[in-house]
């Protein structure tokens, strides 16, 4: 593909501001869109089971809007048919817009010659069958999930409904105690988006436009990771995307933005808080770095005796820049920083703010302080939360 002349020379700092503000974290938040402005704003909200202060898809809106009411949140995303769960970035939280934009991926899936688990004969139309006259219902109404107490051993039931999902003739319409509730899509989708009528091009072609709007300003790498696309079905679509491109300063590789984001200059308050390590603002490692300076990894799954800034480690945003991250706990009603990493003193007040609000957040009255990386900073980052939670 040959790369078009850029129609724009952006500098670093001014790639990094149109990242924030395109991913609602410099300028005033829509707090009257609420979490479903955030959802469609972002256009995927990913999930993960881990829930340390919250789970994640709660943790996106909250770094955006402050101290959203959590129940708040999943009524949000789930009355209504307001989304839908599908594979995006990850399994995310959808717009239930885009649900004509995800055809290529059930017609990809409907085509899949091989998959993991067997299905038995007959139980897809039985599944089928029992939603139709008995649905939502989850994976264990359904007949079980699993076979055995393996987490991967699913039952026939388990295995027809998840196909179905791939396939779109099911929805996971809510998620209750991290169970998905599965009905038919017939019944869930709206009538007029219910269709797969856009051909892969079209499909592609819509949402590599949403990835770099969400983003602002994006590489082909940027882009084609927003929605788990790849790198040459980009390519044949982003010349009638919608999108510019763009060289910017130091990141070495062509780019695109979204022509919106280059008509303003980024400006407004900037957020501080705590972001989940499945944010979509950091989500991409290789693009956390080049436009933050930023290395960061999830441990969760790292050996113990092996982490280095711990399980959960959450960075924290302040000023436009990532000055740290926290690995949080929760005992009782207090909030435990189990291990601070501060780029230097003038970043306490904003560590202590977004520990501060966080607390405020998840009902907790209190607030300790274990390791600091740089140890002398412990006792004033533990006296000014202190302070802060009065």
């Amino acid at each position: 593909m040959t790369t078009p002349r850029p129609i724009a020379d952006l500098s670093a700092d001014e790639a990094r501001r149109i990242a924030l503000r395109a991913q609602g974290f410099l300028g005033a938040p829509d707090r009257r869109s609420g979490v479903r402005g955030v959802l469609r704003h972002l256009g995927a909200i990913q999930l993960d089971t881990i829930s340390v202060l919250a789970r994640s898809h709660e943790l996106v809106p909250y770094a955006r809007l402050g101290a959203v009411g959590r129940r708040a949140v999943e009524d949000a995303y789930w009355q209504d048919t307001h989304s839908f769960e599908y594979w995006s970035h990850a399994a995310c939280i959808l717009p239930i817009e885009e649900w004509p934009h995800f055809a290529f991926r059930r017609r990809a899936y409907r085509n899949r010659p091989h998959w993991n688990h067997d299905l038995p004969d007959g139980v897809y139309d039985q599944v089928i069958k029992q939603l139709r006259s008995e649905g939502p219902l989850t994976a264990t109404e359904l007949g079980g999930a699993k076979k055995t107490n393996d987490w991967w051993d699913w039952s026939g039931s388990k295995v027809a409904v998840e196909r179905a999902l791939m396939y779109g003739e099911v929805v996971c319409v809510e998620r209750r105690g991290w169970k998905r509730i599965y009905d038919l899509a017939e019944r869930a989708v709206p009538d007029d988006l219910l269709h797969d009528e856009l051909d892969d091009t079209e499909c592609l072609r819509r949402l590599v436009g949403l990835a770099g709007r969400s983003l602002g300003v994006g590489t082909r790498a940027d882009i084609a990771d927003y929605h788990r696309l790849k790198g040459e079905q980009v390519d044949a679509v982003i010349a009638e995307s919608g999108l510019v491109p763009v060289s910017v300063e130091g990141w070495g590789k062509p780019a695109w933005a979204d022509p919106a984001a280059l008509e303003t200059p980024p400006r407004g308050r900037h957020r501080t808080t705590l972001l989940s390590p499945f944010d979509s603002l950091i989500w991409e490692r290789a693009r956390t770095e080049r436009i933050f300076g930023f290395t960061h990894r999830l441990e969760a799954y790292v050996p113990k005796q092996k982490r280095v800034h711990g399980y959960f480690a959450m960075p924290v945003l302040a000023g436009g820049r990532l000055v740290g991250r926290v690995d949080p706990a929760r005992e009782g009603r207090t909030l435990v920083a189990k291990q601070v990493t501060l780029d230097g003193p003038k970043a306490v007040p904003a560590v202590a703010q977004a520990l501060a609000e966080a607390a405020t957040w998840v009902d907790c009255t209190d607030a300790r302080v274990e390791r600091v990386g740089i140890p002398e900073l412990r006792e004033p980052l533990a006296q000014e939360l202190a302070r802060l939670l009065g």
